[in-house]
This record gives structure tokens, C-alpha cells and sequence, in this order.
């Protein structure tokens, strides 16, 4: 490969579900307005406040990742509720800057519910739009 850049990916797996979410990144920025930190404490981890508030439109960042923990619930067949809290689902960042997930208790318990042993991710925004696509595999 040119340049030394080499990249290992996961052997294939399983795709064993898909979900996804869109969300206009207005209606997060003004429910930051409205409610400030009690919204960020009920709905993202620490991880993910460090990260997007320090970053010069921290609202698009939060609306990307409230669209990644509704494509993650959806892909363990619950939403968000009665089986899985908002902060059940932590997006990161890997070696790369590539879009990770972290699961707690709770969320793993599904996981392994559901027959997975991994979530993939992938995240997007733009001025007015945020979506993410989450992906649970086995393998």
C-alpha cells in the first residue's frame, strides 16, 4: 500500500441486525437551549460530554450521537426505555477516529440476547441533519 498506511479490518461476520435514525440537529440544539445540562446529564455519558463540548458546534456532535443510540436500540429490538437508558450506549473514538460504541451492563445483557458479539457504527452530519446507521454482528 502506498504511503505505509495499512489498515486490519475484522474478519466477516453475521449481520444480525440494522437500524438507523435521522434527527434534524435544530431540535437538539434547541433542547440544549431550553435545558442545558439536565438534558445532557439524562441522555449522554461523561465520554461523550467531554467530547462534544469541546468542540466549536457541540450541538451537531450530541444530535449525531442521539441518532446513534436510537439506530443502536433499534438494532437490539427495544429502543430506548424500559430495557435500555439513553446512556446505555456510549459513542467513542478508536486510534483512527473512527466512530466506536460502548455498551454498559444493560446493553451488553441485550446483545448477548440477541445472538451478537459486536455493534458497528457510522455517523454523519450536516448543517441541519444528523444520522447514524448501527450495525450488530457475530463473528
Amino acid at each position: 500500500m502506498s504511503g505505509g498506511f495499512s489498515i486490519t479490518l475484522p474478519p466477516g461476520g453475521i449481520l444480525l441486525g440494522l437500524g438507523c435514525d435521522l434527527i434534524e440537529v435544530e431540535r437538539i440544539h434547541g433542547v440544549l437551549q431550553r435545558h442545558g445540562e439536565r438534558f445532557l446529564q439524562r441522555i449522554f455519558t461523561e465520554e461523550e460530554r467531554s467530547y462534544c463540548s469541546g468542540l466549536k458546534h457541540p450541538h451537531k456532535h450530541y444530535a449525531a450521537r442521539w441518532a446513534a443510540k436510537e439506530a443502536v436500540s433499534k438494532t437490539l429490538t427495544t429502543g430506548i426505555g424500559a430495557h435500555l437508558d439513553w446512556t446505555s450506549v456510549s459513542i467513542y473514538h478508536g486510534m483512527r477516529q473512527e466512530p466506536l460504541v460502548r455498551l454498559d451492563d444493560k446493553a451488553r445483557t441485550l446483545l448477548q440476547q440477541v445472538g451478537a458479539t459486536g455493534v458497528l457504527i457510522s455517523l454523519s452530519h450536516t448543517e441541519t441533519h444528523a444520522m447514524a446507521v448501527a450495525a450488530l454482528v457475530r463473528g
